[in-house]
């Protein structure tokens, strides 16, 4: 569908421009260094799985569109709802949380719903000039660990985290995070790095699969 595509036209052009708000605690203590492991994963679990993983194409049966109104990954602490709409900012970046909103996520409103085949993308802030936000302990997530989205219908999304990237937001990667999938997917995104003139240059990405 067209709004499906549109996000990663938009994003072609302005996509390492997606967190520019992002910036570090002028005051307050810092947070935990904005960095993931690499590489980013749990250690094998001494007793043998009961079934085998399964595979993202077919792990999760796809939902139809329904808002995300809560969303939890345990292994970061975050639970937090309602979530924000976000859009395309005046300039056309992708808009980003509000300093006021600081320990809020935000859902990317034109891309899919979560559960909905596509990527969906939800933003939150590492940290902000009033302290840690949000998601400042993102580099507590490994892959494996569950994301969980409730929706507007009563229904409940869980995605695995598959993959963890960090990157220069001069060379964020548009097609990657914003291209269509032949599956659902979820993309949560924040800032990381030192800061450098005020913000943080670079991106954590965190790549995830509906599982159920």
């Amino acid at each position: 569908m067209a709004h499906r595509v549109r996000p990663l036209l938009v994003a072609a052009l302005l996509g390492p421009l997606l967190l520019t708000g992002c910036g570090g605690p002028t005051h307050a203590a810092p947070a935990p260094p904005p960095h993931i492991a690499a590489p980013a994963t749990r250690a094998p679990a001494t007793a043998p799985p009961t079934a085998a993983t399964p595979t993202p194409a077919t792990a999760g049966t796809p939902l139809p569109a329904s808002e995300p109104v809560r969303v939890r990954v345990p292994a970061a602490g975050v639970d937090t709802s309602p979530l924000l709409k976000l859009g395309l900012a005046a300039d056309g970046t992708v808009q980003v949380p509000s300093v006021a909103d600081g320990d809020r996520i935000g859902w990317y409103t034109q891309g899919v719903t979560p559960g909905e085949i596509g990527p969906a993308v939800l933003i939150g802030h590492f940290d902000t000039a009033r302290g840690p936000a949000v998601l400042r302990n993102v580099s507590r997530v490994h892959t494996g660990d569950d994301i969980t989205v409730s929706r507007a219908d009563g229904t409940t999304a869980v995605f695995r985290v598959r993959e963890l990237e960090q990157v220069d937001k001069k060379h964020f990667p548009t097609a990657k995070v914003y291209g269509n999938t032949s599956h659902p997917e979820l993309r949560l995104i924040t800032c990381g790095g030192e800061i450098t003139d005020g913000h943080r240059p670079d991106n954590i990405i965190l790549y995830a699969d509906l599982i159920g």
